[in-house]
């Protein structure tokens, strides 16, 4: 791979920085404080315990990145047979109901146990597809025992008409053993195309009229929220007011893990998730430096490597840019040419498999060399390390992030759809 000038300038400065100011121990406290000051997310990574060392700061980053790639997060379906429940954990995965790998889909139940869909990118996010609940003998109770109750974080119930006396039965049961669940009146593309034929057709008046409609069935549970959806448009009616409502209840490690699988909305939720790995850029960059205090050749190198290509591949499928939803993308708005302008640098580097090129040149080579001697100094040594790796993992999750941000916010306004400038 050939370096350009320019980029060997940067490597170059990046590496001086290092080497004037990580020899000074006093360097590490001031570094955090700037964290700080940037990001009042990262508090928690540093001063959990009050204090801001250098030791303190390294270990909490690196349980903060870990927490953010690994979270695991369990969503159940469920809702009345028919109701639309297998083509939502579909939509929610990215699927097309005929596409391989998707839950299948029917008039009559396909669904006898709880089946378990792994997010076809993030397998730490599990999408559940539960029995119906439709049946004459219905018991709440006895069914969420028979399901499992305690592997999942929250439940998704489903109706493709009205809420019944079922779904409150089990909204009751779910609240009662405290946990979250959230209706969803699915369909409502169905209910639209069906209204279009009538004279006077006003969408807003009919969608008011069917969230109305629900609420007054449900209001023996209080004042409950009801999001109107179709799997077929995830951009239309409320499935970004679903998505916020989740950001807001959901603990912190949980929303992350949320935030990544989640389909792209809106304008909106893509920047949710530029902005969520623009803020883990410093807890990466610092369980990197974590690493380079270790006095074994090639280690931090290696490391680094692998959490930025981890890193950047995460992004690339959180910002929707791999080919199944650029297809996807194209063929809803009639665009085939749309993956044409995934071809940035990191894009191409992604889809080739090749990531690792961008950090295989002979001066971040030189890097990990002069990284290596300087751990086997004490103190100073495992500082400067530590700067090195530190300074250089930051600098590429930086060109990366933006490099995937700017490619997503092109294709979107050339679909389009709106974006932020």
């Amino acid at each position: 791979m050939i370096v350009s000038t320019e980029k060997l300038f940067h490597i170059g400065l990046i590496f001086n920085l290092c080497l004037k100011q990580v020899f000074h121990y006093s360097y590490w406290n001031q570094e955090i404080q700037n964290m700080e000051n940037q990001d009042p997310a990262v508090v928690d990574v540093i001063k959990a315990s009050g204090e801001s060392t250098l030791e303190k700061a390294k270990a909490k980053a690196k349980t903060k990145f870990d927490q953010f790639i690994n979270i695991s997060l369990n969503i159940a379906v469920t809702g009345k047979t028919g109701s639309g429940k297998s083509s939502f954990v579909n939509a929610l995965r990215g699927l097309h109901d005929e596409d391989d790998g998707a839950a299948p889909t029917g008039v009559t139940e396909t669904t006898k146990m709880p089946d378990m869909y792994e997010h076809p990118e993030m397998p730490n996010v599990k999408i559940w597809d539960l029995p119906g609940i439709g049946s004459p003998n219905f018991k709440a109770k006895k069914y969420l025992k028979d399901v499992n109750f305690n592997t999942y974080d929250f439940f998704i119930i489903l109706n493709s008409e009205r809420f019944m006396e079922h779904d409150i039965m089990l909204a009751k049961e779910i609240r009662k053993q405290k946990k979250s669940f959230y209706f969803v009146r699915s369909k409502i593309d169905n209910d639209m195309n069906s209204e279009k034929k009538r004279k006077g057709f006003d969408e807003q008046k009919i969608l008011s009229k069917i969230r109305e409609d629900c609420q007054k069935n449900l209001k023996e549970l209080g004042d409950t929220k009801v999001f109107l959806i179709s799997s077929c448009d995830l951009e239309k009616y409320d499935f970004e007011s679903l998505q916020n409502t989740l950001e807001d209840e959901l603990p912190e490690h949980k929303m992350y893990a949320l935030l990544q699988a989640w389909p792209v909305c809106s304008a909106a939720s893509l920047e949710k998730k530029i902005n969520m790995f623009k803020r883990m850029i410093w807890a990466a960059s610092l369980a990197s430096a974590a690493v380079a205090v270790i006095p074994v050749p090639g280690v931090s190198a290696a490391c680094d490597v692998g959490m930025v290509v981890l890193f950047l591949t995460r992004c690339y499928y959180a910002f929707g840019l791999d080919d199944r939803s650029l297809t996807r993308l194209s063929e809803k708005v009639n665009k085939p040419h749309l993956k044409d302008l995934a071809k940035s640098k990191f894009v191409t580097a992604i889809r080739e498999k090749a990531l690792t090129r961008l950090q295989a040149s002979a001066a971040l080579a030189a890097i990990a060399t002069v990284e290596y001697l300087l751990s086997l100094l004490p103190v100073v040594g495992s500082a400067a390390a530590a700067g090195i790796s530190f300074a250089t993992t930051q600098y590429l999750l930086r060109e990366g992030v933006n490099d995937l941000a700017n490619t997503a916010r092109l294709i979107r306004k050339e679909a389009g759809l709106p974006y932020v400038h």
